[in-house]
């Protein structure tokens, strides 16, 4: 998995730029991070908390359980998308703060704190309209992006999934013959990477459907019944 080569190519990026200075350089840096941190291939900006990225991530692979390779970079470009996400609204409420401290004297002659809030918000709207709809195209973007992930991977895991089933049942056909004829069956010398005890479980599981019984049932009766065993 490619995160701790991630986090670490981020945390020698960051040492390479000293930052803004001025106030207006510090300015102009808090809206360049509409750009570099919503595209790209940065995830992890300087202020971001490293621990919490890395936990965010393996709350990601515990909810997936991704088993390739490809879907262990489907689920780590889900984990990047949502934490881009997360970033949006932290943006704007930076946008709007910095209006407040920009125009703050350009309305210090209004009376009304209500209306002279409200001024300072539009002014700011207004200033940093470019930007505030930049917000929104790049969060539409991500949501299609995550949309697409999550769609993928699922189509990936229920292949798979399927795939195991059919080879575990063709692994019980197998099995079963062998106990007709009376020979040893070791799932390994027959190219099936199933435990004896998964055999077994879809074997009673197989038999309860042939009965009649529902797949659900069927299902819960062979894991009682192998436990019991």
């Amino acid at each position: 998995m490619s995160t701790q080569i991630q986090i670490n190519a981020n945390r020698e990026n960051a040492k390479l730029s000293t930052g803004p200075h001025t106030p207006e350089g510090k300015s102009n840096s808090s809206l360049n991070a509409l750009r570099t941190g919503l595209t790209g291939r940065t995830v992890l900006l300087p202020s971001d908390d490293l621990a919490a990225y890395q936990a965010h991530v393996d709350r990601f692979i515990s909810a997936h359980q991704p088993a390739t390779d490809h879907e262990r970079a489907l689920v780590q470009s889900i984990a990047d998308t949502e934490w881009r996400l997360l970033r949006i609204p932290t943006l704007e409420a930076g946008i709007y703060a910095l209006g407040r401290i920009e125009f703050a004297a350009e309305f210090a002659s209004e009376q009304d704190p209500a209306v002279r809030a409200a001024l300072v918000e539009a002014k700011t709207f207004l200033t940093y309209n470019r930007q505030l709809n930049n917000l929104s195209i790049q969060e539409r973007r991500l949501r299609n992006q995550l949309v697409d992930d999550l769609t993928e991977i699922r189509d990936l895991q229920e292949e798979r999934e399927a795939q195991a089933r059919a080879d575990l049942t063709r692994a019980v056909t197998v099995y079963e013959e062998t106990r007709r004829t009376g020979d040893d069956f070791d799932p390994a010398e027959f190219g099936f990477e199933f435990s004896m005890d998964e055999v077994e479980e879809r074997l009673a599981y197989l038999q309860l459907v042939r009965k009649g019984h529902s797949h659900t049932l069927a299902a819960v009766l062979a894991r009682r019944s192998k436990r019991a065993a």
